[in-house]
C-alpha cells in the first residue's frame, strides 16, 4: 500500500539533510516502511527505511534537532 502526502512532510534524513517526504510505501507487517524523500539540496530524489528518516524540527509537537 502506498500514501501520498496532500502536503510533503518536511523530513531530515543522513543525520543533517533536509528533505520533503513526497509518499510512504508499506513492506508489510514485519519489514521497514519505504519512503520517497526529495532533498533540499539539488532536488535529488531518493528512497528511505523507517529507520533511516525523522521528522523535521517541531516546536508544536516538541520535536528537537539533536
Amino acid at each position: 500500500m502506498i500514501h501520498e502526502f496532500r502536503r510533503p512532510l518536511p523530513v531530515v534524513v543522513d543525520g543533517t539533510r533536509e528533505g520533503y517526504a513526497l509518499y510512504v510505501e508499506s513492506s508489510g507487517m514485519w519489514e521497514n516502511d519505504v519512503w520517497c524523500v526529495v532533498l533540499c539540496d539539488g532536488g535529488i530524489v531518493r528512497h528511505y527505511t523507517t529507520s533511516q528518516i525523522r521528522v523535521h524540527l517541531n516546536a508544536t509537537f516538541g520535536i528537537r534537532r539533536e
